[in-house]
């Protein structure tokens, strides 16, 4: 239970417990598990006699500043300016609404900071969001070289296995293990998004159990949409300890006398059933974040950039049109290339009206006569973007990052705006408001293909000092407010987010967003350990995935187009081929796909998830079972020799599915095959693969 100097925070099956430490210097972890998981001495307690490190530097602290933590690291380093860095604190009182909110109070009196640690469950979920509130109490400034969210202290035995996912353009989200002894790892961007490379999220077990299975593992997600750093420490004594939080581009903030700084919330998961079930943990918290848009179907669309790239004519996309909506598309979107001066990358972006000589006969008879194929319409859009040649840029060079006397970087042939001026964000909203309130557009795809680099804002009120201006979080606040405005002034308009592929995939975007696009590469064994990496993290119904002609870039296997289909269809499904040159049992089987996957895509993006083997295996599939268990549905792929090998001659590859009723019947509804529950979970679901069939979709109906 709560006491005066211990509180728990309680979600649907775990607890979070903190206590005082150190006569109430800092906050530290005391039990973090399944309920009842308190009820004993904390797993973190140590003997508090410490050798060459202080107290505070063994504490499982759950945030400390550097002075009270001065060998193994503070994740709050404060000074006055030109002062010395370190801050001293006592503890000044809570605030606790039941188990689900929790405030601590921490001050220091002689350098005028109040420090507040912010902790709130949120319903229907196990995970527990961390944020830290600072604010200048006294009558100078305070500067801030370091601001984590939080900390997360795991008690994790025989060393840390740490999963997180990297990669790059085109390969992201690819799951990478690494064991943890003794030492730091670190991740980080410093692209103003979460970046290709990294990406905010990641996972922690015992190095001396299996990642699966009933494997306690406890995982932490960044909302934040700019530059960020995850670091963690095996720290003295065997535990694991997780800091993370924005990095400001200017390499320190400046906080004023009144003022406070709230940082990016920290989710924090836990799942006692290994990484498998850790994902199932972020998935409902992914609901949970898109609310009551979750029941607004993921229409099936089609994107015309890579039949037509920049080269955008009525005729030829209406005949792709009317191609898409005779294979079942509920939604065609015209990508680049629709606006004055885009002939290629460079030029047009900032000048956003629709090209005349593209659409002769009016944009919106274009519109209209896509619409009357039964389609919606949608439109690509990069409104962070602006292009040297663009008619924006003449009226408005300021508008663009820049340092005076220095050359500026073109990337994509273009330049960035500096969104976090208002006057920017005011141009971007008005913009939008008049192409969506202008043209009956239901769609937007915001894309964003370029970081800063000379980050710089000439001419700002707060002078030449750049830790004045923090812009990488004016700019992610900037970003927000258009995106909250464009939910909360054009409800009916689906939203996508994309940043170059998979750059800007991130809970501060995921809940803004109806979907995200996780890369540019639509190979299909590529696309597949993209999106196995995915769906650790993100939830099915966010992950937009297309059917394309695109051959492999890192795996050239070739796959069929029911490979293609049934990849894509494990999220929301989408076609980007140039379909007009598919031959008629191509586009016949494109049909039926399309109308399998409206008949489950409520499984897919509403129900618990498995993810059964991974792509390195022969064969590994998803199952993905409807709120009830009426249904379960399983995607499925060989991911070896197309020939089947090394499977035995006549043998079918298998399956184990989980979680099913041992006792009930499930039945094939596409062979009328009967299977026990028992039997899926023990012996598996089977698959024969040949050259010709490399891919399954099975729906299986409970009776």
């Amino acid at each position: 239970m709560t006491t005066p100097d211990r509180w728990l925070l309680r979600t649907d099956t775990t607890t979070y417990a903190v206590t005082l430490g150190n006569d109430g210097r800092w906050a530290e972890l005391a039990a973090w598990g399944p309920h009842g998981a308190e009820a004993g001495p904390s797993p973190m307690d140590g003997s508090r006699r410490t050798h060459f490190i202080t107290p505070g530097d063994a504490a499982p602290a759950e945030y400390i500043p550097y002075g009270l933590r001065p060998f193994t690291g503070g994740d709050l380093i404060a000074s006055r300016p030109g002062g010395d860095r370190g801050s001293w604190w006592h503890f000044d009182g809570a605030t606790q609404d039941g188990d689900h909110t929790l405030r601590l109070e921490f001050a220091d009196d002689l350098l005028g900071l109040r420090t507040t640690l912010c902790y709130e469950t949120v319903p229907g979920t196990d995970v527990v969001l961390r944020w830290t509130e600072l604010t200048c109490t006294g009558e100078d400034e305070v500067r801030l070289e370091r601001f984590d969210s939080a900390a997360v202290n795991v008690p994790v035995q025989g060393g840390a296995r740490l999963t997180y996912l990297a990669g790059q353009w085109s390969q992201e989200f690819q799951l990478h293990h690494l064991e943890l002894d003794r030492g730091r790892f670190e991740m980080e961007s410093t692209q103003g998004s979460a970046g290709h490379a990294y990406h905010p999220w990641l996972a922690i077990q015992s190095a001396d159990a299996p990642a699966e299975g009933t494997t306690p593992t406890y995982g932490i997600a960044l909302e934040w949409s700019g530059n960020w750093r995850i670091t963690a420490n095996a720290e003295p004594g065997g535990a694991l300890r997780v800091r993370a939080g924005r990095v400001p581009h200017e390499g320190a903030v400046r906080l004023t006398p009144g003022t406070t700084l709230v940082t990016p919330r920290l989710a924090c998961a836990f799942s006692p059933d290994g990484l498998d079930g850790l994902a199932r943990v972020w998935h409902r918290y992914e609901r949970h974040l898109t609310g009551e848009r979750i029941d607004r179907p993921r229409k099936v669309l089609y994107n015309s950039w890579e039949a037509t790239g920049f080269d955008v004519d009525a005729d030829e996309q209406l005949e792709l049109a009317r191609t898409a909506a005779q294979l079942g598309a509920e939604l065609f979107v015209v990508d680049d290339g629709w606006f004055t001066g885009r002939h290629d990358d460079t030029g047009g972006l900032g000048d956003w009206d629709p090209d005349p000589a593209a659409f002769p006969g009016g944009f919106d008879r274009f519109i209209d006569q896509v619409r009357a194929l039964g389609m919606d319409f949608g439109l690509w859009v990069e409104p962070e973007g602006i292009s040297p040649r663009s008619k924006l840029y003449a009226e408005h060079p300021e508008w663009v990052y820049r340092i005076d006397g220095r050359p500026a970087t073109l990337v994509r042939n273009q330049l960035l705006l500096d969104l976090g001026r208002e006057d920017v964000q005011d141009f971007v909203i008005s913009t939008l408001d008049r192409l969506l309130g202008s043209h009956a557009i239901s769609y937007l795809k915001w894309d964003m293909n370029r970081p800063p680099t000379e980050r710089g804002r000439p001419g700002h009120p707060a002078g030449p000092d750049p830790e004045r201006q923090d812009l990488d979080a004016a700019h992610v606040a900037g970003y927000l407010r258009v995106l909250d405005h464009l939910r909360a002034a054009h409800p009916h308009v689906t939203i996508e987010g994309c940043a170059g592929g998979g750059a800007r995939v991130e809970h501060a975007t995921i809940a803004r967003t109806d979907v995200v696009w996780p890369s540019d590469n639509t190979a299909p064994m590529d696309r597949l350990r993209i999106q196995y990496g995915y769906l650790h993290a993100h939830a099915p119904h966010t992950m937009s995935s297309w059917v394309t002609d695109a051959p492999g870039i890192f795996d050239p296997r070739p796959r069929s187009l029911a490979f293609r289909f049934v990849n894509s269809m494990a999220g929301v499904l989408g076609v980007g081929a140039d379909i007009r040159h598919w031959a008629p049992e191509q586009r016949a089987e494109a049909a039926r796909w399309i109308a399998r996957y409206k008949e489950i895509r409520d499984v897919v993006h509403h129900g618990e998830v498995h993810l059964l083997g991974t792509p390195a295996d022969p064969t590994c599939g998803v199952q993905f079972e409807e709120r009830g268990g009426a249904r379960v549905v399983v995607t499925a792929w060989n991911t070896g020799p197309l020939d089947g090998a090394p499977l035995l001659s006549g043998r079918p590859a298998r399956l184990r599915l989980r979680a099913l009723a041992p006792e009930s019947v499930y039945i094939d509804t596409d062979t009328g095959t009967r299977y026990s529950g028992a039997y899926l979970l023990h012996s598996g679901l089977p698959f024969t693969w040949s050259r010709e069939h490399d891919a399954e979709l099975t729906v299986l109906a409970r009776q």
